[in-house]
């Protein structure tokens, strides 16, 4: 009876053994490995680029090449300041968000073309504008803004639009004045043109009568001084802001003694001869009782030039705020060449004013890598894109050679940047 009883004890042991053990081989069966971890940490290395249109990028895609949330945010305001598209590369590296570095980097892959592609029709439709949606003929004097929307404009373009026909007097009056409106494209008009009910061609009696009406209306002569005139004081004479300038600028830079009759006045350009006729009763040039003091340029410096002298020089007042204020932002020009770098100046006249000019660069501050505070890094247009770098590298490295190493930067911007180095 005992051992019955041993070899049921037995019988149940191997049981539960060979349970355990089946249960065991099913339980440790090969399992999935976790995928190895990997963390990205934030490198200096480029962003991987290939060719893109920054016209259909998203926030998210500008953000993949590498700008902030806020630059983003930036360049897309731009973007409709400019009229909802890109239309060049030129016009894209002028928006402040995109510093000379990241833009360099871009350039090669952005496709657009180099400059304003409104000179070449063939072209200005190529990277994607939107269709235009024509249902039928139209007459453009009666539609609205919303209605040139409909058709394929932005909200900018069609507010333009609407602008250039009050321009003209509240019509259009023939196909070749619509054609003339800056914002309509070649393309855009070949488009448009089987579908406008307007006469081909602008009506003799009709080809300035948005000038005679328009302007004449406004216009209050009296009697005046061609050469103590101001911009303003042309605008009232009936002309526009861009010939007003025109007029100031042409007596700046080539009458040194200013209109001395009121025929010279016909020698500007902008000044028809009918609309000469109708200043010549009002004119009353004044004989100069003694010539201001003049500045003599040749004794003048560079880096203390003022803006009132520029103007004297002739340039106009874009020029000389462009010069005055990159000027500023350096601390002081070290050499010519970057006065000639400058945005939005006339090369022309300014090449001619630093061949008269001298340069004095003993004021211009400069400092080590190592000691530069970190307000001149961070503000200094050569400096605040590697300024975080530089007062990273000088807490381990003091030493200007080895940051220059670390820094990684191309020759070009190493050069500019060690002008203002110690």
């Amino acid at each position: 009876m005992m051992r019955k009883s041993y070899y049921r004890k037995l019988a149940f042991m191997v049981l539960l053994l060979t349970i355990l053990f089946a249960y065991q081989k099913y339980t440790s069966r090969e399992k999935k490995s976790f995928p190895e971890v990997k963390f990205m940490m934030e490198s200096s290395a480029p962003v991987s680029l290939s060719d893109f249109d920054p016209n259909t990028l998203s926030k998210e895609q500008w953000q993949q090449l590498g700008f902030t949330e806020k630059q983003v945010s930036t360049i897309l305001k731009y973007k409709d300041i400019v009229g909802g598209q890109f239309v060049s590369k030129d016009q894209l590296e002028k928006c402040y968000a995109i510093s000379e570095e990241k833009f360099s980097e871009l350039k090669s892959f952005i496709l657009l073309p180099e400059t304003n592609e409104k000179s070449n029709p063939q072209n200005s439709n190529r990277f994607g504008k939107k269709a235009m949606v024509i249902s039928g003929k139209l007459n453009p004097d009666k539609l609205s803004a919303n209605d040139w929307v409909k058709i394929g404009f932005s909200e900018k373009q069609a507010e333009a639009i609407l602008k250039y026909k009050n321009y003209l007097g509240g019509s259009f009056i023939s196909k070749e004045k619509f054609k003339e409106c800056f914002i309509i494209s070649a393309e855009n008009y070949t488009q448009l043109d089987p579908y406008l009910l307007l006469p081909a061609k602008t009506p003799e009696n009709l080809k300035n009568l948005h000038r005679n009406t328009v302007l004449k209306s406004k216009i209050s002569y009296h009697p005046f001084d061609p050469n103590t005139l101001d911009a303003e004081g042309w605008m009232a004479m009936g002309f526009s802001e861009k010939q007003a300038n025109v007029i100031v600028n042409y007596r700046k830079r080539n009458l040194e003694e200013g209109f001395k009759t009121a025929e010279d006045l016909q020698k500007c350009f902008v000044i028809s001869a009918e609309k000469f006729q109708e200043l010549k009763p009002y004119i009353q040039i004044k004989e100069k009782i003694k010539q201001q003091e003049q500045t003599d340029f040749t004794k003048t410096n560079l880096n203390a030039i003022t803006f009132k002298q520029l103007l004297e020089f002739g340039l106009d007042e874009r020029s000389a705020g462009s010069i005055i204020g990159f000027r500023k932002k350096l601390g002081g020009f070290v050499n010519k060449q970057q006065i000639l770098d400058t945005y939005n100046i006339d090369k022309e006249l300014v090449q001619k004013l630093i061949s008269i000019c001298p340069l004095d660069t003993s004021a211009v501050p400069k400092y080590s890598l190592a000691e530069a505070p970190e307000d001149w890094l961070k503000n200094h247009p050569y400096f605040k894109y590697s300024a975080d770098k530089i007062i990273f590298y000088r807490i381990t490295y003091p030493d200007d050679k080895k940051i220059w190493k670390f820094l990684k930067l191309k020759p070009e911007y190493e050069e500019r940047m060690k002008l203002y180095v110690k």
